[in-house]
């Protein structure tokens, strides 16, 4: 039998609902998160590489970038690094762009549907991550340029938002540039970097409660005259944390507010009154929302001894606090829009499956009402997105020693400050008036 044309076009919206992109799972997020506490970066590699199309696609492209860009700067592999996440930052750069033009509104929020751009935060990282390839590949020169993005990009993003964002500025890529700048002898630069840095760090102490780190070693100028070389390890710790759809019901007269106060576009919003205006009413809608969480983790901190000397690491960029805040800030758009489209969702597929019903009969009119029900239970899921691959906080240790050849001693330690376990870095070049950079990733 041929279903009439109000059939078909249900059941078509239907198939497109059902197979929008989604992005990568929570259980493939959560496996590839157990590889990196594992230290298999190599797997976790191979894993993302061969999730490529059935998990990433190309709405998600910038994620897979991303993704695989992070765990090979892990592996130590800076160059390949470099290039994904140099992809990365193209791809982001244009949606960036493509945001703009079209206003606040579509930027604030990441649907399903579209092609992610990343949070401003992520971004914001990507550069100082560059950053750090370079400065681990031994060119200074182009680490600056890395760093100096980041500043360009907040500046251009919080003008955009017209002060409206509270994620205004990174402290640690602000910090890592004073450091690169001091290297390059570009003092008056270094300078504005530290204070920058200080002026974030006041406001990390308000919203995340990371105080302004304060490092025991003499000043990068005075090093040489003093007979020293610097070490400056870098802890990238924990899992990074997940978005999940959480659901909530709203009442059927508040959808109908929503969807006059979301700036929906004209057709759909009137497609909804007329619907509204044919009797197509419900008592309630389900409404899907992101939320950050964070997976625990047992190491809490690091120290490092070199040369008879050692030191805590502090913690510079509590990037699962940033990731919750930001998210936070947009969830009431995110919610306002979310009921709309609920609200249009289940007005549209209702006027639908009436149709089928007043044309072909009761029987194909509840076929018609069961799967668009369906349809829209499949769909009302938060857009959960996100850099898998980061790690929950990023903490520093700078420590002062004799130049020469050095055994580094890295003890990571739990909440109590008990060692948990320990690394050694072997025959590790220290240089008089220089600093020499290492890292190492924890997600245990």
């Amino acid at each position: 039998m041929t279903l009439p044309r109000p059939a078909r076009c249900v059941l078509s919206v239907a198939a497109v609902v059902l197979t929008a992109c989604a992005g990568p799972s929570r259980s493939y997020r959560t496996g590839l998160n157990a590889r990196l506490a594992a230290y298999d970066y190599a797997g976790a590699q191979a894993e993302i590489e061969g999730a490529k199309t059935s998990e990433y696609g190309e709405k998600n492209a910038v994620l897979y970038y991303l993704d695989r860009g992070m765990v090979l700067h892990d592996a130590a592999k800076y160059a390949e690094s470099d290039r994904d996440l140099e992809t990365a930052e193209g791809r982001m750069e244009e949606l960036f762009t493509r945001s703009v033009s079209r206003g606040a509104g579509t930027f604030l929020l990441n649907d399903n549907t579209t092609k992610y751009a990343g949070e401003v935060f992520e971004r914001a990282l990507l550069n100082a991550f560059r950053a750090l390839n370079f400065v681990f590949m031994g060119n200074t020169d182009e680490a600056l340029v890395e760093a100096r993005k980041v500043t360009a990009y907040l500046a251009r993003f919080n003008e955009f938002m017209q002060g409206k964002s509270g994620y205004k500025d990174s402290a640690f890529a602000q910090y890592l540039s004073a450091m690169l700048f001091e290297q390059s002898g570009s003092r008056d630069d270094a300078r504005i970097s530290y204070k920058a840095a200080e002026a974030a760090f006041k406001d990390y102490a308000a919203d995340y409660a990371t105080p302004e780190p304060q490092f025991k070693v003499p000043p990068y100028s005075k090093l040489e005259k003093l007979g020293l070389g610097e070490i400056v390890f870098l802890h990238y710790n924990g899992p990074s944390p997940m978005k999940v759809s959480r659901t909530f019901q709203v009442a059927w007269n508040e959808a109908m507010l929503a969807v006059n106060q979301s700036g929906q576009d004209e057709p759909d919003a009137a497609r909804f009154r007329n619907a509204v205006n044919t009797g197509i009413l419900g008592d309630a809608i389900t409404v899907a929302y992101p939320e950050y969480v964070q997976d625990p983790y047992t190491i809490a901190g690091s120290r490092i001894a070199a040369g008879g000397a050692e030191t805590d690491s502090l913690l510079m960029e509590d990037i699962s606090g940033i990731a919750r805040q930001c998210l936070e800030e947009k969830n009431a758009a995110i919610r306002l829009r979310a009921i709309a489209r609920a609200a249009i969702k289940f007005a549209l597929a209702r006027a639908a499956s009436a149709e089928v019903e007043k044309r072909a009969g009761a029987g194909l009119g509840l076929l018609a009402k069961m799967i668009t029900s369906a349809a829209g239970a499949a769909t009302e899921t938060a857009d959960t997105r996100g850099w898998t691959t980061l790690p929950a906080q990023i903490r520093m240790a700078r420590l002062a020693v004799a130049p020469g050849r050095q055994d580094v001693i890295i003890t990571f330690t739990d909440r109590a400050g008990n060692p948990t376990g320990n690394i050694i870095f072997r025959d590790v070049e220290v240089i008089k008036g220089r600093r020499t950079y290492l890292q190492y990733r924890t997600a245990l």
